[in-house]
């Protein structure tokens, strides 16, 4: 089995799949690689610490309030989806609902790849829609230059609404521990890959999220 992907925040820039029924199939998460210190860029210079605005109507600091010191993990909706982001959000919620107690210290940020029409209202509406009411879930949306910037430096930066990733990236903020993971990995694969995020990196164990055994 694969170690557990260790990949800088430089990786997070490669290209990732676009949204299904648009021209593009998934791909596997990424190959591990591991860069030396030097090489590896100040977590809040990379990811910026854009002012965003969540489902509360709540100014969030992307990096101070939603990444620094947190396991987190990363995906991409727009509110009027109605193929892939339904599917994926329901995922996510079983991946909480195994979890269960354990996903304590564990957020999920869900970014609008359409600022222009997706209000914090409109996530709000969203999140009650699909039963995702979680204190640890967080909607954000923000100025439309500002949202494409952070999905840029995450990879997942299109151009289009709809051609958005649905890759998930699941990460260690503090120990600049990430992973992609396939929106079709089983729910438990997902969440074991949270749980081993969550421990300190000399206890976490292999896993691959392609394997049985996860």
């Amino acid at each position: 089995m694969r170690s557990l992907l260790l990949v800088s925040l430089l990786l997070l820039s490669l290209p990732l799949a676009a949204h299904p029924g648009h021209g593009h199939d998934a791909e596997l998460e990424s190959q591990p690689e591991v860069l030396s210190p030097g090489m590896i860029p100040d977590a809040r210079s990379y990811f910026t610490d854009t002012v965003l605005i969540d489902q509360h109507g709540q100014e969030r600091r992307f990096y101070s309030d939603l990444l620094e010191n947190r396991v987190v993990l990363l995906n991409v909706i727009f509110t009027r989806c109605e193929d892939a982001c339904p599917v994926i959000t329901s995922k996510l919620k079983q991946v909480r609902r195994q979890l269960g107690e354990r996903a304590e210290g564990i957020d999920f940020i869900s970014l609008s790849s359409d600022p222009q029409n997706d209000t914090p209202e409109d996530l709000k509406v969203y999140a009650k829609k699909h039963g995702v009411e979680d204190a640890n879930w967080h909607f954000v949306t923000g100025d439309p230059a500002d949202m494409a910037r952070l999905l840029g430096r995450l990879g997942q930066f299109t151009g289009s609404v709809e051609n958005h990733s649905t890759l998930l990236i699941a990460g260690d903020v503090a120990n600049k521990r990430w992973s992609k993971i396939r929106p079709d990995a089983p729910v438990t694969a997902i969440a074991e890959r949270l749980l081993l995020l969550h421990q300190p990196p000399a206890a976490a164990r292999p896993c691959a999220l392609d394997s049985a055994h996860c």
